[in-house]
């Protein structure tokens, strides 16, 4: 048995208050009631032989390899279907269950390749473990006659039956010979990710485990989660990394680097090799869940366009020369001080990342406020989900979600609007499609047709497929209608609200002008559909409100967000499990960043610059005096460059050329500087425009935590040596000293103490108690020792939550006769952001590039058919992608990703912002689409500049 494998209990943990005590094999055991006798011997460390038996999955009862004898019951039973009772006697070993396991381990084997010395699940199989539990030596039947590989013909004979493997998926081979027909695979399919796309075909022999329709796995509705591989308890779905590498010999429990569900996962290793990773079985968030990114989509850690050596260059359009750690730190250090001798102390700054840890953030704004003397820092969280942190900050009173991810297990109706799960966050997904089959009810809001308003099993009780641009008038809309039909928690809002806001907002969502019927002209939603939602929503039982970037990239992104808080106020829906307001962040340290004081008007803590008493806690603890004046966001550092009083900056771990709104405005600014330094794993669009390139580390080379959407800080493990030579929080270090900072930090959890002294809602936080608690979700402090799972609970962090008249103002981004259709964008199950890290691993099998969605009659009216060339222009640029005719998306409305950098969705993207926290409105452009021959001259050029900008100096070989 491998020496990594995750202990599995067999069936799921019983969460029943309260308790049974029965005996088992003379035993004394207490577990809860509803649990499986076969879960209760493996909690007592009596190991029952199974196989059709797992824990991440409802018991099934059909391989019969774990009958037990109970006292008083006649014959045996199935240990993973017979739950405990008061006094039961239970014993696991006797003369005849031995006898009948190896009775039926007999017939398993008897239809089973004996090819184990060759086969790459050797000492990691479970048919083999089981084959020794049972004590089979021998196999009577043996491998003749007909099974699911042999088929006797007429003359007596047996034949191979044709059964290849199926090695479509670039990820794991599935081999039809080597399936026991256990159902496992099927059963996590539906149960665990509810994508329903494995079924068993045929019967007896023949029966064996298919995709739906009989496609390839590539070809099929699967989402290569790894389900279906975890749950397999022999080779017949296995990792191809396994089959190359081998079984791994020691694992590392980490945290995903990808999106804002924060996932914990078991790195798997041979020495500093990946073999797998694993979903952590503990892992709060996803609860032994994953995805194709977490799961499969790490080969970018090792991948040959890694650069691993500093590179400077005194132009752009010279060529890279690598060079020492030494040498380029001292150059970044000499060129910032030139230009801030030259230009004055604020024409410099830099910009943090939302995939480093939190400890590499807060050393980043560090190094801007305390080195540069200024707080030019700025993130890409703004980019998309400050919104998120200035509407809950008014409404409530704290800058992030209310809930954890467990609580949708308790939820009776689910507001989705500007989200798209099932792409953006799939692991919490398949938690919410599971409780929908469960009998929840759910509204979408959404100007597209996601998955999650309809597929397999489930279906969305109202689908609000609003224009673009319209989310505020929509939910106000909403809100008129729960306070014309007097369905508000009235109870609620006197407790725990101020009532005279409350009249306030109430008078004025009821104006006739925000009433469904009046704005259904504007937003396209019928008022009878948005007044059946609204009357679901405030009656449903408990209501969850989960939200994305299409709620929050908007000109009123922040209004948006408190239209939202409002709705939760309004119907009571705050403060206990099942309801709640919850961002759903897009990376996977997000919410770190905001947290770290990635903001040029925020320190540590969401606390204002300008407030004298937190500026002492961190000027005492740092030596130095601190400004008091915001700083620059990035589209102004990019303006100030333009300008010329903006010259150095300082980029961890994003991409701001392909990321950013108006591709065409990032570049100018970014050309007009004199030392940009791009700290990354790639050479990456950004770098295009950069004169230092520090080489970055990946999440698998390094110690730290990432904080998720639901506010949980998670440690990320190091499993392997950095390739670049330091971790990411090492070369900051080491820029902070070069600029003859005294920074002596040894480990990043020596960051985290400074963090925890200086953040209140970090207090308690430690490595140690990390690694003692699992996780924990932030404020975790005196107060909440052991953090806090749902916010606003007793009372809001504000004391009263705040109603706020949610005014709808039209975007300026108008449609017009030269731009008649609205572009909207998002991104897809397989590819992640930008693309720099899943571009570069195989998931490009499933979107090797961005498509144009486009309404059949839209692309009619053009003579657009699929697959088409087509030109995307806008008043600020043009490109040219393939198009994908659908209605998925409303006439009048066009969507595409934003993976690739060779089409670039930004470029055509505008300036416009959200008005309290110029978060760009990418997600409203009014563009036209016609027939292309090519690509547009911007591409041509684009492809070439960055190709100039990519060269690298051959490097002499040393004699």
């Amino acid at each position: 048995m491998s020496n990594v494998r995750q202990k599995d209990y067999g069936t799921p943990a019983s969460r029943a208050e309260a308790t049974v005590t029965l005996t088992v094999d003379g035993r004394e055991i207490t577990v809860p009631a509803g649990t499986s006798v076969m879960r209760a011997s493996a909690e007592a460390g009596v190991g029952i032989p199974k196989l059709c038996a797992t824990d991440m999955v409802d018991a099934f009862g059909s391989c019969r390899l774990c009958l037990v004898e109970i006292d008083g019951r006649r014959g045996t039973s199935a240990s993973c279907t017979t739950p405990v009772e008061a006094g039961m006697v239970v014993h696991t070993q006797t003369d005849r269950l031995k006898k009948l396991r190896k009775g039926v381990m007999e017939l398993y084997i008897s239809d089973h390749p004996l090819d184990c010395l060759t086969c790459a699940a050797n000492g990691d199989c479970e048919l083999q473990d089981m084959a020794g539990a049972v004590g089979l030596r021998d196999v009577r039947y043996g491998y003749k006659g007909e099974n699911h590989v042999f088929a006797r013909d007429n003359s007596g004979e047996t034949n191979p039956r044709f059964m290849p493997k199926d090695e479509s998926n670039p990820y794991f081979t599935y081999d039809p010979s080597k399936c026991i027909v256990c159902s496992r695979c099927v059963r996590a399919c539906e149960e665990v990710q509810g994508t329903f796309a494995l079924t068993i075909e045929n019967r007896g022999f023949a029966s064996r485990v298919s995709p739906s329709m009989h496609e390839t796995f590539l070809s099929s509705e699967c989402v290569s989660c790894g389900a279906c591989v975890q749950a397999c308890p022999t080779a017949t779905l296995q990792e191809k990394s396994v089959i190359e590498i081998g079984t791994p010999e020691h694992a590392v429990v980490t945290t995903c680097a990808y999106c804002g569900v924060g996932c914990s996962f078991q790195a798997e290793m041979r020495g500093e090799e990946v073999v797998r990773m694993v979903p952590w079985k503990d892992g709060k968030a996803n609860r032994g869940h994953s995805c194709v990114k977490g799961r499969f989509a790490w080969g970018y850690a090792t991948h040959k366009d890694r650069i691993l050596n500093p590179m400077i260059r005194e132009k752009t359009s010279d060529p890279w020369r690598e060079v020492s750690w030494e040498e380029a730190l001292a150059y970044t250090a000499k060129e910032f001080r030139r230009i801030q001798h030259q230009y004055g102390r604020t024409a410099v700054g830099g910009i943090t990342s939302s995939r480093c840890t939190n400890e590499e953030t807060y050393l980043v704004q560090k190094l801007v406020r305390a080195g540069f003397r200024n707080n030019n820092v700025d993130t890409c969280a703004r980019v998309c989900h400050s919104p998120t942190g200035y509407g809950l900050g008014k409404a409530f009173g704290t800058s992030a979600g209310t809930q954890d991810f467990d609580s949708v297990e308790h939820t009776d109706v689910v507001i989705v609007i500007g989200a798209n799960p099932t792409d953006g966050h799939p692991v919490f997904a398949s938690r919410l499609k599971k409780r929908l089959r469960q009998g929840a009810k759910l509204v979408v809001i959404d100007p597209r047709r996601t998955d999650l308003v309809k597929s397999p099993h489930i279906k969305a009780a109202h689908h609000l497929a609003l224009k673009p641009g319209t989310n505020v008038a929509v939910l106000t809309a909403l809100a008129h209608a729960i306070v014309d039909e007097a369905i508000f928690d009235e109870s609620f809002i006197r407790e725990r609200c101020d009532w005279s806001e409350f009249e306030d907002w109430a008078s004025f969502v009821s104006e006739e002008r925000h009433s469904p019927e009046a704005t259904e002209s504007y937003t396209g939603v019928p008022a009878g559909e948005l007044r059946a939602a609204a009357r679901l929503f405030a009656t449903g039982g408990n209501g969850a409100i989960y939200y994305g970037l299409g709620v929050t990239e908007h000109s009123q992104g922040s209004t948006a967000v408190m239209a939202l808080a409002n709705l939760a106020m309004a119907t009571g829906n705050i403060g206990r499990p099942g309801v709640g307001v919850n961002p759903l962040r897009g990376q996977n340290n997000v919410q770190g960043s905001c947290d770290m004081g990635s903001f040029p008007h925020e320190l540590p803590g969401y606390r204002h610059i300008s407030g004298g008493e937190t500026r002492e806690i961190f000027e005492k603890l740092w030596g130095v005096e601190l400004d008091n004046e915001p700083g620059l966001r990035i589209p102004n550092m990019l303006d100030a460059a333009v300008d010329g009083t903006f010259r150095g900056i300082y980029i961890q771990g994003e991409d701001i050329l392909q990321s950013d709104p108006d591709t065409k405005h990032v570049a100018a600014g970014l050309d007009a500087m004199e030392c940009v330094v791009v700290h990354d794993l790639f050479l990456n669009e950004t770098a295009n425009y950069a004169h230092v390139f520090l080489p970055g580390s990946t999440f698998l080379e390094k110690d730290g935590t990432f904080t998720n959407a639901e506010r949980r800080i998670n440690r990320v493990r190091k499993v392997m040596t950095p390739k670049n030579g330091y971790a990411d929080w090492e070369v900051t270090l080491k820029l902070a000293q070069a600029l003859g900072l005294d920074w002596n930090y040894s480990h990043p959890s020596e960051i985290m103490a400074e963090i925890a002294a200086t953040t209140p809602s970090f207090g308690k936080v430690t490595y140690e108690y990390l690694d003692k608690m699992g996780s924990v979700q932030w404020p975790c402090n005196e107060a909440h020792p052991e953090g806090s799972p749902i916010m606003h609970v007793d009372g809001f962090v504000r004391g009263k939550g705040k109603f706020i008249r949610t005014e709808y103002v039209a975007t300026d981004e108008k449609t017009g006769p030269r731009f008649p259709l609205l572009l909207t964008t998002g991104r897809i199950l397989s590819q992640y952001n930008v693309g720099a890290q899943t571009r570069r691993t195989a998931n490009v099998a499933w979107h090797e590039e961005d498509l144009l969605e486009i309404h059949p009659h839209d692309a009619e009216q053009r003579g657009i058919v699929e697959g088409d060339l087509v030109r995307l222009a806008s008043r600020s640029g043009e490109t040219s992608l393939r198009a994908k005719i659908t209605d998925r998306v409303s006439p009048g409305v066009v969507y595409t990703t934003f993976h690739h950098p060779d089409t670039q969705a930004n470029v055509v993207t505008t300036d416009y912002t959200d008005w309290a926290t110029n978060c760009p409105e990418y997600k409203v452009t009014a563009v036209q689409v016609s027939p292309a021959n090519g690509p547009t001259g911007w591409q041509r050029d684009y492809d070439e500049q960055a190709r100039q900008s990519r060269r690298i100096e051959a490097v002499e070989p040393a004699e």
